[in-house]
């Protein structure tokens, strides 16, 4: 299982939204939990371009697991606490139901009738990743900012060029 770049971009951004201390507004899927904030302010602080954190909103907003509104004071918001949502949930709503049966190899033909190499031993492994990831919520997370290590990446990339 490797994540999707998408998928850790919805991560970064769903950590960064629960880390944020605002009250509680509501609780349903039309009143947020924390206030909106802009997509724009996200992108920026977490170094994603705009245009593709938006198609990972729309894919995290299609989960039930953000709201959003347009205009002056829109954004994206939590439609629930961050206790109450896992990083299961982000990763199939990024990534879909298949990222914990595929192959690790990639390999189409790997199951239990024909198994790859490593699919037994990846089998044990998903199940514990799998497992984990449905029992850690956003708010079980560290509230660290992730700035500075965007700003590290960002760098590295630039000294590789």
């Amino acid at each position: 299982m490797l994540l999707s770049k998408s998928c850790e971009y919805g991560l970064r951004a769903m950590l960064h939204l629960s880390s944020l201390d605002h009250p509680e507004a509501g609780d349903t899927e039309e009143t947020p939990v924390h206030e909106y904030v802009s997509i724009r302010s996200i992108s920026d602080e977490l170094g994603i371009g705009f245009s593709y954190l938006t198609k990972v909103f729309q894919q995290l907003n299609e989960a039930g697991l953000l709201t959003s509104k347009r205009g002056r004071g829109g954004g994206v918001a939590l439609t629930r606490s961050p206790e109450e949502i896992s990083l299961y949930e982000i990763l199939v709503a990024i990534d879909g139901d298949d990222l914990f049966e595929e192959c690790v190899l990639g390999l189409p033909g790997c199951g239990e009738a024909e198994p790859c190499p490593l699919h037994d031993h990846w089998t044990e492994e998903r199940e514990r990743m799998q497992t984990k990831f449905q029992e850690t919520t956003l708010a079980a997370m560290p509230d660290v900012r992730l700035a500075p290590f965007i700003e590290g990446e960002q760098e590295g990339a630039g000294a590789s060029a």
